[in-house]
């Protein structure tokens, strides 16, 4: 009776340690057994390392956590890759150099330490480059960067994306099908090359981080375990000296000063909260200093990023005090390079509420209907809920509800749509009160 109870109170110790290794450590193993088995196998890679996970659950409440849980995960996934490779004709050829690179020489003790840190980071770094290859759909390079290097589920990344488990099984198989047959090369691209596929592997995490940071349909604003994951792979690139560019430390900065606003971007009830209405305690002063350091390494050489502009926009947002001594002009200042980098209809909206709070509602509504292509926003929410935050300001309330209503047939969100719902109930009940002064659009 007395070992039952124990194993009852060390399971959900266990459960939360393996689910951490889960997280940090088995893209580790998927990508150097992949580096051993090949690209073709990645699928084993990914089973073996699942196993490990699998016989942790099994043997841990009965023997107790070891001393080093990361090193028993490696050794146990080797050890089944290496029963793998004796069993299968497909690697009868390869055996004995597969058998050599695995035990190494001699073996290491059981918390060793199996493969030295440089390989594993130079074998997460090919990964992350296969992950998002060009090749490979825009889409399904998230979906595979997050089963393969972040330890998701199907089902973590289908509810993350609001899709089915068949929709996002489907696009890693689709994945993996390209790899083989592209032949994508497991390598660190050198080179101009290595300059082009960076930019592609930037891009999907940004577009990862993004997907976290505002939802773009379904019941919740903020998905942080994707925001979280973004940072992490973004910081594993700027660790490896191949990928520590300067447009590399400009994105782990960016991610790391809008990710510390996370804790305060909505309240208890799942509400959007703008930035004036923060509590900036809750600001998490941690990654906000990171974040400020990787800026500083991002100033290195003469290259300039939209990466190191958005950075420098958060920066001034996360080191004013409170909102009224937020630094707009400056903000402002950084869109106008931002708009000569990228002219998008999106980049101008938010100069446009930039210039707003510098100059006034009625300059911020000149500025949206000078914005280039605007058609292209005619869909986008925010581009009515900003004019209907200006037309408040200049006390234009039945022109603000026109708009304030349009942007509420246009998001699925929840928390937007409470959000704008509220603003309305505001406008009719104020009868000539000024309206408060819009937030940049991030933070709506």
């Amino acid at each position: 009776m007395e070992n039952s109870n124990s194993k009852n109170e060390e399971a959900p110790h266990v459960w939360r340690i393996v689910e951490h290794l889960f997280r940090h450590e088995s893209g580790k193993m998927v990508a150097i057994l992949t580096g051993i088995f090949g690209l073709d196998h990645l699928t084993l890679a990914e089973d073996v390392v699942q196993e490990a996970l699998a016989r942790a659950l099994q043997a841990w409440p009965f023997y107790g956590v070891p001393d080093n849980p990361s090193a028993w995960i490696m050794r146990t996934s080797r050890n089944l890759a290496l029963d793998v490779v004796r069993r299968e004709k497909t690697f009868r050829d390869k055996e004995p150099e597969i058998v050599r690179l695995m035990d190494r020489e001699g073996g290491p003790s059981p918390d060793s330490v199996i493969f030295p840190e440089q390989e594993i980071a130079d074998d997460r770094l090919r990964m992350m480059f296969v992950c998002c290859h060009p090749q490979i759909p825009p889409e399904a390079q998230v979906a595979l960067a997050l089963k393969t290097l972040g330890g998701f589920s199907v089902t973590e990344i289908s509810r993350a994306f609001l899709t089915t488990d068949a929709a996002i099984a489907k696009r890693l198989t689709r994945a993996k099908q390209k790899i083989r047959e592209a032949q994508i090369p497991y390598e660190i691209p050198a080179g101009e090359e290595l300059g082009r596929r960076l930019d592609g592997v930037l891009q999907s995490l940004y577009l990862l981080f993004n997907e976290g940071y505002k939802a773009s349909s379904g019941e919740s604003l903020v998905r942080a375990d994707l925001c979280y994951e973004a940072i992490r792979l973004a910081t594993l690139l700027a660790e490896h000296p191949v990928a520590n560019q300067p447009r590399t430390q400009a994105l782990v900065a960016l991610m790391l000063l809008n990710g510390a606003r996370l804790p305060a971007r909505v309240d208890p009830q799942g509400n959007i909260l703008r930035l004036k209405e923060q509590d900036r305690s809750n600001w998490n002063r941690t990654m906000i200093s990171r974040g400020i350091f990787h800026l500083g390494q991002a100033a290195a050489g003469d290259q300039l990023s939209e990466y190191h502009l958005q950075a420098g926009i958060a920066a001034c947002h996360c080191t004013a005090n409170d909102y009224r001594s937020t630094d707009w002009p400056r903000i402002l200042a950084l869109y106008n390079q931002w708009i000569e980098l990228n002219d998008s209809p999106v980049v101008a909206l938010n100069r446009a509420v930039a210039l707003a709070n510098v100059n006034g509602p009625k300059a911020g509504i000149e500025a949206v209907n000078a914005i280039q292509n605007r058609a292209e926003l005619g869909s986008y929410y925010l581009l009515y809920a900003v004019l209907g935050e200006f037309e408040a300001q200049l006390h234009n309330l039945q022109v603000a509800a026109g708009h304030l209503r349009k942007a509420l047939q246009l998001t699925e969100v929840k928390s937007e749509r409470s959000f704008l719902s509220k603003r309305l109930r505001e406008l009719a009940s104020a009868e000539g009160t000024t309206s408060k002064k819009p937030a940049l659009l991030r933070n709506l």
